[in-house]
């Protein structure tokens, strides 16, 4: 074990410096919404619910624009470590016209939706309630992918607390403002939507103003030609962020079709589901964390060629998430009964919950595996395949699989996440053979 700490113990040390920061600024996206929820659930269950259904709608396309914008990372990485610095800036102009046109795109999209919200088959009061939070979360895309843009420019630079900070103060602003607003103003809804907008805005005004006048990233922002524009360079970007995107969407989409699978079981089950699925994406926000660092150090040694180094950085990012998702599964198996608690005190709801931590224990590992995996696989710059492997994993293994168990053999909400437990599994094994046989290739091809 010592040597093996000792073999590695460089590149946990750099992994671990990129990844903490990072895995602040992933939990700042899912707090927003959890502060939204928890200031407006005071004022009554309608308020309650159409944030809710708010949040459910425009998680979907949060995670795919946020997915397009990991595209610029692993290419400021790779050129940072061949030496081009100018390069760096020419990746940035695109990355942020590509972003920009995305969020616009998206924000369309969610304004169209908040208008239609009658397909989802909602109760009216929620769906009215819920259309003009909807459209402010829409609007609030297109500052998100501004903040976007700088953050994993400075990201793939290796310069990661920066946006943690920005994240930090943000949500203290979200929390502040929303209180004001929905409490002393009496703006209900309306209120936490302009709040999250605003805090948005603030925090994309910040992260460009800090990349722009910091002196370190001089020499990156020569290469900025502002009336250069090539169509190959902005496919390059668009070619690794929209199937990243995509990576997103299905796992969002497949958990949200395993939630509907649980609704049709029962309520106390979904009730259950939802405690589980919350606690569990919580630890995942932390292996995401360590997933980016992992795709900032392999884009890195990438760009500077050094293959031997790119699969021992690869992994030691392994190692680091096995540890962390292999202490989370402890806790969740010793404090099964105890977690369901601070949701709720039903004597239903808590023994299902703490079933299904108990089988959430389990697919941490692999779930920690399959995302240090893909975003290993990113930062080199493959992303189709890894792309089609979770469509497979998703799609065509944990839901078909989910609906056996669960809806046809009747195990229930248990089966339904065994069905997500083996897709994982599939996923991991597989994206982790598609790292060894590629990072073995490169390296034997450089012999």
């Amino acid at each position: 074990m010592k040597q093996l700490y000792a073999n590695y113990r460089h590149h946990y040390k750099e992994n671990f410096r990129l990844a903490y920061p990072v895995v602040i600024s992933q939990l700042g996206h899912t707090l927003v919404q959890l502060s939204d929820s928890i200031i407006i659930g005071h004022t009554g269950d309608v308020p309650l619910a159409a944030v809710s259904l708010g949040v459910s709608i425009f998680t979907v396309f949060l995670v795919g624009g946020l997915g397009i914008s990991y595209g610029l990372t692993p290419l400021i990485a790779q050129a940072d470590g061949g030496g081009d610095r100018p390069a760096c800036g020419y990746f940035l102009q695109h990355s942020l016209v590509i972003n920009l046109l995305t969020g616009l795109l998206l924000c369309g999209v969610l304004m169209v939706l908040s208008y239609n919200m009658g397909f989802l088959h909602e109760p009216p009061i929620v769906a009215t309630e819920a259309a003009p939070f909807l459209r402010l979360l829409g609007a609030s895309m297109i500052p998100l992918m501004f903040f976007q843009t700088f953050r994993q420019f400075t990201e793939g630079l290796g310069f990661t607390r920066q946006a943690m900070n920005i994240t930090i103060v943000g949500n203290v602003i979200n929390i502040v403002l929303g209180v004001t607003l929905v409490y002393g103003f009496k703006l209900g809804v309306v209120g936490v939507g302009i709040a999250t907008f605003t805090d948005r805005v603030l925090m994309g005004v910040a992260m460009c103003y800090y990349v722009l006048r910091n002196q370190r990233f001089k020499p990156y922002l020569v290469g900025v030609q502002l009336k250069n524009f090539s169509r190959k360079v902005a496919w390059r970007i668009l070619g690794i962020g929209a199937p990243v995107g995509l990576q997103s969407v299905f796992e969002v989409s497949a958990f949200s079709g395993a939630a509907i699978m649980v609704g049709w079981i029962g309520v106390a089950d979904l009730a259950a589901h939802q405690i589980a699925i919350s606690l569990a994406s919580m630890t995942f926000m932390a292996a995401s964390g360590i997933s980016a660092a992992a795709g900032i150090k392999s884009g890195n040694f990438l760009g500077r060629r050094n293959f031997p180094e790119l699969r021992r950085s690869a992994i030691a990012s392994y190692h680091m998430v096995l540890l962390f998702m292999g202490c989370t599964a402890i806790l969740f198996m010793l404090l099964r009964h105890v977690l369901p608690g601070f949701y709720i005190q039903d004597p239903v709801v808590e023994p299902i919950a703490a079933h299904l931590l108990l089988i959430a224990a389990f697919f941490q590992l692999f779930d920690g595996t399959q995302v240090v995996g893909l975003g290993i696989l990113r930062g080199m710059g493959d992303v189709k395949v890894p792309t089609v492997i979770t469509l497979f994993a998703y799609w065509g293994f944990a839901l078909p699989v989910g609906y056996w168990l669960g809806i046809q053999l009747g195990w229930g909400v248990g089966g339904i996440w065994w069905g997500l437990l083996l897709g994982l599994l599939a996923s991991s094994v597989l994206v982790f053979i598609r790292f060894h046989f590629r990072t073995r290739r490169l390296a034997a091809a450089q012999v």
